[in-house]
């Protein structure tokens, strides 16, 4: 595990199961280790903020009934929780919220993404990424945009990792091939970008071409399914999360219902998407028309 937003989230989580279990309520164990329920909601859910410290977890563990070696293993992630990820060392350019989303792109095993206007992030060139974030932030000095453009670089790095490389699973409607971001050289450069790096066994790319007409993709519009490794500890695995970025802000959903809807969806839309193959020729072929 990188970063503290996993360990952080598996501690909250297996803290709030604990306490439901004891039948010891919110109030009460809030007491146990004086800070407000506002603070202990916090804790529960894996949020960024309270300081999480072994103390409050053994006294937390003991109110609950926990066994030793439960209460161990949830102490141990309390360390695990205050190591800060790499991209911490980019604070000053990084919105506060980016913390949340890169642990867990970090923290995953695999990731399936499907986008119907800008090629994901893990697959843009420099370029590319350049001229989406003047699109979003037109006014930002160019030595904060080279510094996002860098983090942009250190994400993609675990894609081309000898051991263990992210899987990268992406759908992506025709449209994105068209959005010239940047204008026609810098699109023709990334969609020979995306031709080339589908090669990898690690990754997948496929296009849904607009004349399959209507399918479930519309209605879901962009999201990532980000699924994590299974822990030596079964009940401490991280369940698989949907993000959904904004305008305004993201929206990470994790409950069984949500993953099983969207995970229906992925299956619909790959089901009208092209092979690997036949969406490598016309990712190219679209790249030669702005070569022209």
């Amino acid at each position: 595990m990188t970063g503290s937003t996993v360990p952080r989230r598996m501690l909250g989580r297996q803290l709030k199961r604990l306490r439901e279990e004891s039948g010891v309520s919110p109030a009460a164990a809030a007491r146990a280790i004086e800070v407000s329920t506002q603070t202990l909601w916090r804790m529960e859910s894996g949020q960024l903020g309270p300081k999480l410290k072994e103390l409050y977890v053994n006294i937390l563990c003991a109110m609950y009934g926990a066994s030793d070696d439960e209460t161990l293993a949830l102490v141990s992630l309390v360390a695990e929780a205050k190591k800060p990820g790499w991209w911490h060392s980019y604070g000053d350019t990084l919105p506060a919220h980016a913390d949340l989303f890169l642990g867990l792109e970090e923290a995953a095993k695999r990731l399936t993404t499907f986008q119907l206007t800008l090629v994901p992030g893990l697959l843009q060139t420099p370029d590319y990424r350049r001229a989406v974030i003047w699109i979003e932030f037109p006014t930002r000095p160019t030595e904060e945009v080279e510094r996002l453009v860098e983090v942009h670089g250190r994400r993609q790095a675990r894609l081309h990792q000898a051991k263990n490389p992210v899987q990268l699973r992406v759908l992506l409607g025709e449209s994105v091939l068209h959005h010239q971001v940047g204008g026609p050289a810098v699109i023709a450069d990334q969609l020979r970008h995306l031709a080339d790096v589908g090669k990898r066994p690690n990754i997948s790319i496929r296009v849904i071409p607009q004349r399959v007409g209507s399918h479930l993709g519309l209605i879901t519009n962009s999201f990532v399914l980000m699924e994590f490794p299974v822990h030596p500890t079964s009940r401490l695995t991280e369940p698989p999360v949907v993000y959904m970025q904004g305008f305004t802000g993201a929206l990470y959903l994790d409950q069984t219902t949500e993953i099983t809807q969207y995970q229906a969806a992925l299956a619909q839309i790959q089901r009208v998407a092209l092979g690997e193959e036949p969406s490598r020729d016309f990712i190219l072929a679209i790249a030669r028309e702005y070569d022209a």
